[in-house]
């Protein structure tokens, strides 16, 4: 017997031991440029990439971290994986996987209700639910052209390119949400995409626009978790949608790669996307071929805290997010873009001459940045339940007590 594929508590507990350490990171200086002929060991190998991995990673759980649309996990995902990786189930087949598969359509039937579907699947991305759901669209609907803002996620371009299908930008107004006065008259051939949290502002898009195309796809990989929060009319609309694609290791915090993408008339657009072959006991439906039991950490988190958990965790985003533009909006040397429609704060200072100097000086991982409309703009997202807006406020409140003879007081 090989006992590397065996259970080795000792290994395992080792393993566990070094997530708990604090790790310095030395980049990769330590890891072979060539591939090794004789390998180190398991166990050494652990100690050895513990520095490189669990030490040079972006600690997303940061007090600090408020800047990127990627979350913390929580524990019992690490767990989940874990188990995952040992068992190494295929979704393709039910004989490689026949608890996973179920898994996979429970998780699923429990969110359906909330976007008004009626059943998907699971995909390790939205760019792939994008393109699974505008494949639905062509085959579906005969769409031969896509309507999108020009604020959409880069993935509707590229599924658009993939499929084949025509590609069309409309303006964004002033919030940064689509210009429904600029869609065409006729998108009797159209697929329209709606995006629910656009990845630069967090704007949605009017969802009263759902029915206007032959088929209408909502990009909600951002802010479509807010359906299951206090926040759910955000989103009012989006069940007259054809198509949904939800992001899981965003506002639902699941370790990457998690996304859904759900239908309308599940059984037709499964119809249209499904294949076979003669080592197939079913149908495979949509893109991927081989692959993994993505839906059991989103279970077991569901499990773990309920529906009403993981609302708690977005509503305290979502406050952090508010807070951190009413303090922006208070400041005359600031300048909020809108007001935060999903938990991303856009702002910038009045003069654009200390861009840089504020972006040098704010805490670490505590901001990005983006250009819209060809200005440069800070950009916050509130992803993580962890984050200490204060520490935010304070150092832009340091950044303009040192910058502030460059104001003028007037303005």
């Amino acid at each position: 017997m090989d006992a590397e594929f065996s259970w080795n508590k000792e290994g395992l507990l080792r393993a566990v031991d070094l997530m708990g350490g604090n790790h310095v990171g030395h980049g990769m200086k330590d890891i072979p440029t060539h591939m090794p002929e004789v390998g180190i060991g398991s166990i050494e190998t652990l100690g050895l990439l513990a520095e490189v991995v669990l030490g040079g990673a972006a600690h997303l759980d940061s007090p600090s971290a408020f800047a990127h649309m990627d979350p913390p996990t929580p524990w019992v995902t690490w767990a989940a994986t874990l188990w995952n990786a040992s068992l190494n189930q295929n979704l393709l087949h039910p004989a490689t996987a026949p608890t996973a598969r179920e898994i996979e359509s429970r998780v699923i039937d429990w969110f359906v209700p909330a976007f008004g579907m009626s059943g998907g699947h699971m995909t390790p991305g939205c760019s792939i639910a994008n393109l699974t759901a505008l494949w639905a669209a062509r085959e579906c609907a005969g769409v031969t052209q896509v309507i999108a803002s020009d604020s959409a996620h880069l993935s509707i371009a590229k599924a658009a390119h993939i499929l084949g299908l025509r590609f069309e930008t409309v303006p964004t107004d002033a919030t940064g949400r689509l210009d429904s006065d600029m869609l065409p008259a006729d998108m009797s051939r159209a697929a329209l995409v709606l995006t629910a949290g656009t990845t630069s502002s967090g704007a949605i898009d009017p969802l009263a626009l759902a029915g206007r195309a032959a088929w209408t796809h909502v990009d909600a990989a951002w802010a479509g978790p807010l359906r299951l929060s206090t926040h759910a009319a955000l989103l009012d609309g989006i069940e007259f949608a054809d198509s949904v694609a939800i992001s899981a290791h965003k506002w639902l915090f699941q370790p990457k790669e998690s996304a859904m993408i759900l239908f309308r008339d599940v059984v037709k657009a499964n119809k249209a996307i499904s294949f076979g072959g003669a080592y197939l006991a079913v149908p495979n439906v949509g893109v991927q071929g081989s692959h993994g039991a993505v839906a059991t950490p989103l279970l077991a988190t569901v499990l773990a805290w309920g529906r009403q958990g993981i609302a708690e965790r977005i509503e305290k985003c979502m406050a952090f997010a508010n807070r951190f533009a009413e303090f922006v909006q208070k400041q005359k040397q600031l300048r909020l873009y809108a007001t935060p429609a999903s938990g991303i704060v856009v702002w910038r200072p009045v003069d654009p001459e200390v861009f840089d100097a504020m972006l040098s000086r704010l805490p670490s991982g505590s901001v990005s940045t983006t250009t819209i409309s060809g200005e440069r703009w800070f950009r916050n997202v509130a992803a993580n339940p962890m984050t200490d807006v204060g520490l935010l406020i304070d150092g832009v409140e340091q950044c303009l007590a040192t910058t502030s003879s460059r104001y003028d007081d007037s303005k």
